[in-house]
C-alpha cells in the first residue's frame, strides 16, 4: 500500500529522533504510555503521539512487539519472548519466538540465574534483552508455557458447509484426524506446504498461515515436510559458509602427521555416497609374537582439524547434531565445502585423517591400538556391491589399479577373525529389513525395495566397531572425558511385556535369568524358518531401550560391549567430533598451524569438558529428531508410490493391534495403515492386550500381530504418509455404535465403530 505524506507534527510533541533515542536507551519494555509519561504529554498531545507512533511503525522506523511495546526497526524488543534453540556446554542460546525481520533472527546468550540446566531446547522464556559487544544477551524473567499450537500442512481446495468453496489445511502429521478451515492464506497458494497457527476450539478452530515453505510435490521435495515439521536447520548462514571456505584452504602438510599415502587404503560406501568419513586397510602381522594375526588401520576424516571449537562452524554443527538423510536430499551437518569436499576421503587426493592403528590376534581380539593424525591418499572408493562382487569372483573392476584387489582380500582376511570374535561376544542379532526409496533422474519414485544386506556391509561395521571401542578405551586410559554411546539393558517393565507376548506363542521366557543379548538371540534362533520370525524380532526390538550419548559409561547392551564411543563418522555426527577432540588433547596430537584468524587449538575446549553431559543430552535429542524425520519421509514416499494403487487388493501383514482397530503394512514396501474396527463387521470385538489381538465376540475371527492377509487400499496420503485399508469384503456401512466396556477378564470390548479419538482440536474429519 502506498504511504501518504507525513502528518505535520504538533509543536508539543518530541521529535522522532528523541522518541527513538528513548526507546533504544530504556532498559525495559516501552509502550505509548511510557513514552507519554517520559515526555510529560497530556490530553491532545497523547492523541497526537498515537498517530506519530503509527506513522513511525508504517515507515519502518520502529517495530511493535507483542504487548504493544516499541523497539527500533530490525532490532530486538527490550523485553520479549525467546525460544531456547541450542545448549552448548554451559552456554544456552535463544532466538526470538517470533521474528518478522528481513535478516536472520539474532542469537542471544541466555544468562541463567540460579540452578544451571533448568532450560532445555524448545523452552520459551520472557526475557530482558541487552546489547553487549557485537551481539545480544538475554536475562530471563520467567519461564513460559508452550506457545499456541502451530501445524505444518498442505493447503487444499474443497467444499465446506452447504457446498461453499473453501480452503483447508491438511496436516502433515499422520495422527491428525481433521483438516482445518483456513482463515488467512497469506501469500500462499493451493498445494503449498505451510506453517499455520490454530485458534479457537471445537468446530470453530481456524488455521492462519504464518509461513509459506514451498511446493512439497515438486521433484525431490517430499522431505521438505519433515524438515519443516521438525524444524531441521537446512540453510547455512553467511558466517558459517565463510568459515568453511577458509577452513578448506588450511595447509595440508606432513608436519605432525604420519604419512600413510603409500598404503592401499580403501573406502567402501553406498554407491551414491558423497561424504566419505572412513577408509580401511589391513595386512598380515609380521610380528612373530602375533602369529596368525593382522595389523589394521581405520582412517577417519580429520574433521577436528577443519572445525575448531567455538567458531561459527562448530556452533552450527552442534546446533544440527548430525546429518539427516532423506531419499531426495541430504541435510548435512557441515557445509558441502567440507562434508563433500576437503573432509571427504576421496581416491587419489591427499586428505587429513585420524588414524586408528589396530593389532588383531588370531582369535580376532583387538590386543593393541594407537591413534595418530595422518595424511592418506586412498586407492579407491568402492561401492558395497562392487566390493562384494570382487571378493566373490576374485575379479577386479576394470578401473582399479593392481593394488586394490589384494588390499580388498586382506581386508576380508582380517575381518574373518573380527567376525569370529563378534560371534563369540554374541551381540544382539536383529536382522530387520530396511526400506530403500530409489528415485529416477527427474526425482520421481522409480522403485521401493528392501536394502540388500551383504558381507561387505558387515565387514565395514566390524572394523568401525573395533575402532570405536579402541577410541573409548584409549580415552579411558588417559582418564580423559569420553562421550560414550550408551545402550542400557531392557527395563523390567519391557521384559514383562515381552514375556506376556511370548506366552501367546507358547514360548517360555524366564524373567529370573540374567538378561544378555545372547538370550534374545536364542529366542530368534528358535523361530528360524518360522513365518512369525519378523514379529518376534520386532517385539524384541520394542523391548530395547533407546541408545544415547553421555559422559557416564553404562556400556552398550546391544553390542555386548563394556566401553563404546562413536569415533568413525565426524562428518555427519557431532558426537564423533567431540571424541576426536578428546583424543587430540589426551594424546597431544595438535598439528602446528599459523593461519591468521584460525585458532591454534583443535582439541576439546574447557567449556566442552564441563558441559559434556548437556552436549550429550542435546545431540541425543537431535538424533531422535533426525530418525523420526527420516522414517516419516520414507512413509510419505511409500504413500506417494501407493497412491496409484488405491482401490486395489494388496498383500499385507498386521503390525499392531489397538482397541480401535489394527495396523498393517504392505509386504515388501512398508508403510503403516489402519483398518478401523468399524470395518470389521457387525460383531463386537474384544481387545486382548497381552496377546495383541482383536477377537470377535463368538470367537470365530481373530486379528493378531504378524497375521498375513489381503487388504483393499482405500487411501494413500503423501502429505502425512498415512495409509488406510479395509477388508476386501468389508460391509458397506450401518451397524450399531456400542460404547466401549471391559469384560470380566479385563479385556477391552469395542463395538464395531471403536472408541472416539482423543483430539484436542476439531475441524473437518478426513
Amino acid at each position: 500500500m502506498a504511504k501518504g505524506p507525513k502528518r505535520p507534527q504538533p509543536a508539543g510533541l518530541p521529535s522522532r529522533d528523541d522518541i527513538l533515542r528513548f526507546i533504544e536507551e530504556s532498559p525495559g519494555a516501552i509502550g505509548k504510555r511510557e513514552i507519554a509519561k517520559h515526555f510529560a504529554l497530556r490530553g491532545a498531545d497523547k492523541i497526537a503521539l498515537k498517530a506519530l507512533l503509527k506513522d513511525m511503525t508504517d515507515e519502518g522506523v520502529v517495530d511493535m512487539a507483542p504487548g504493544r511495546a516499541f523497539h527500533k526497526h530490525g532490532g530486538l524488543p527490550r523485553v520479549t519472548v525467546l525460544r531456547v534453540a541450542a545448549v552448548e556446554g554451559d552456554a544456552v542460546w535463544a532466538v526470538p519466538d517470533r521474528w518478522e525481520g528481513s535478516t536472520p533472527p539474532p542469537r542471544l546468550r541466555v544468562m541463567e540465574k540460579g540452578r544451571r540446566g533448568a532450560l532445555g531446547i524448545g523452552d520459551r522464556i520472557l526475557a530482558r534483552t541487552e546489547e553487549r559487544g557485537s551481539g545480544h544477551v538475554a536475562h530471563p524473567m520467567k519461564k513460559l508455557q508452550a506457545g499456541g499450537e502451530s501445524v505444518i500442512g498442505v493447503l487444499v481446495a474443497d467444499t465446506g458447509p452447504g457446498g461453499k468453496p473453501m480452503t483447508w489445511l491438511r496436516p502433515a502429521d499422520k495422527r491428525a484426524r481433521f483438516d482445518f478451515a483456513v482463515s488467512d492464506m497469506g501469500d500462499a497458494a493451493i498445494g503449498d506446504l505451510v506453517r499455520a497457527e490454530l485458534s479457537g476450539r471445537g468446530p470453530a478452530t481456524k488455521a492462519r498461515v504464518i509461513d509459506r515453505i514451498g511446493d512439497p510435490f515438486a521433484p525431490r521435495s517430499l522431505s521438505m515436510i519433515a524438515i519443516a515439521r521438525h524444524e531441521i536447520p537446512h540453510v547455512f548462514g553467511d558466517e558459517t559458509l565463510a568459515e568453511a571456505e577458509k577452513a578448506a584452504t588450511l595447509p595440508l602438510a606432513a608436519d605432525g602427521r604420519e604419512d600413510l599415502r603409500d598404503l592401499p587404503i580403501l573406502a567402501i560406501d553406498p554407491r551414491d555416497a558423497r561424504d566419505h568419513d572412513d577408509a580401511v586397510w589391513a595386512a598380515p602381522d609380521e610380528d612373530p609374537a602375533n602369529k596368525g594375526g593382522w595389523r589394521a588401520i581405520v582412517a577417519i576424516a580429520d574433521v577436528s582439524y577443519y572445525v575448531r571449537p567455538d567458531g561459527a562452524l562448530d556452533r552450527e554443527a552442534r546446533r544440527r547434531g548430525n546429518s539427516v538423510y532423506f531419499p531426495d536430499r541430504v541435510v548435512p551437518m557441515l557445509p558441502e565445502t567440507l562434508s563433500a569436499g576437503m573432509c571427504s576421503l576421496k581416491a587419489g587426493q591427499d586428505r587429513a585423517a585420524m588414524a586408528c592403528h589396530l593389532v588383531v590376534d588370531s582369535h580376532g581380539r583387538v590386543t593393541a591400538w594407537r591413534f595418530a593424525r595422518a595424511l592418506v591418499r586412498l586407492r579407491a572408493n568402492i561401492a558395497y556391491e562392487d566390493a562384494q562382487a570382487a571378493h566373490d569372483t576374485a575379479v577386479p573392476k576394470a578401473d582399479w589399479d593392481d593394488e586394490v584387489l589384494p588390499a580388498l582380500q586382506h581386508l576380508w582376511g582380517c575381518w574373518t577373525l573380527l567376525a569370529k570374535a563378534r560371534d563369540a561376544r554374541a551381540p544382539l542379532d536383529l536382522d530387520l529389513p530396511e526400506r530403500q526409496v530409489m528415485l529416477d533422474e527427474q526425482g520421481n519414485i522409480a522403485e521401493i525395495r528392501v536394502r540388500e544386506r551383504l558381507d561387505a556391509h558387515r565387514l565395514i561395521e566390524d572394523y568401525m566397531i573395533a575402532a570405536n571401542v579402541a577410541a573409548a578405551k584409549a580415552l579411558e586410559a588417559k582418564k580423559s572425558p569420553v562421550m560414550y554411546r550408551i545402550h542400557e539393558p531392557p527395563s523390567r517393565e519391557k521384559l514383562v511385556s515381552l514375556k506376556d507376548y511370548l506366552d501367546t506363542f507358547d514360548q517360555n521366557f524366564a524373567l529370573g535369568q540374567v538378561i544378555t543379548p545372547a538370550v534374545f538371540n536364542r529366542l530368534i534362533d528358535g523361530f528360524s524358518g518360522d513365518d512369525r520370525l519378523p514379529e518376534i524380532m520386532e517385539a524384541i526390538l520394542r523391548s530395547q531401550t533407546q541408545a544415547y550419548y553421555g559422559p557416564a559409561n553404562a556400556g552398550h547392551f546391544g553390542l555386548a560391549l563394556g566401553s563404546y564411543a562413536h569415533f568413525t563418522s565426524p562428518i555427519r555426527r557431532y558426537a564423533d567430533l567431540v571424541v576426536h577432540r578428546a583424543l587430540v588433547d589426551a594424546y597431544k596430537l595438535e598439528v602446528p598451524i599459523k593461519t591468521k584468524g584460525v585458532p591454534e587449538r583443535s582439541g576439546l575446549g574447557e567449556a566442552d569438558r564441563k558441559g559434556l553431559s548437556r552436549i550429550g543430552e542435546a545431540i541425543s535429542a537431535l538424533e531422535r529428531r533426525a530418525m523420526e524425520a527420516e522414517r516419516e519421509t520414507i512413509d510419505r514416499y511409500v504413500a506417494a508410490y501407493l497412491a496409484t494403487k488405491v482401490g486395489e487388493i494388496v498383500p499385507a501383514r498386521i503390525t499392531g493391534v489397538q482397541p480401535f482397530g489394527f495396523f498393517a503394512t504392505v509386504d515388501g514396501l512398508g508403510g503403516d495403515g489402519l483398518v478401523p474396527v468399524s470395518m470389521l463387521g457387525s460383531e463386537r470385538f474384544f481387545y486382548n492386550e497381552a496377546a495383541r489381538t482383536l477377537d470377535s465376540e463368538h470367537g470365530r475371527i481373530s486379528y493378531g500381530v504378524g497375521q498375513r492377509l489381503d487388504l483393499r487400499l482405500m487411501e494413500a496420503n503423501p502429505i502425512s504418509g498415512a495409509l488406510r485399508y479395509e477388508l476386501p469384503d468389508a460391509p458397506s456401512g450401518g451397524g450399531v455404535k456400542r460404547p466401549p466396556r471391559r469384560d470380566g477378564k479385563g479385556k477391552h470390548v469395542v463395538g464395531r465403530r471403536g472408541r472416539p479419538a482423543n483430539i484436542r482440536h476439531q475441524g473437518r474429519r478426513r
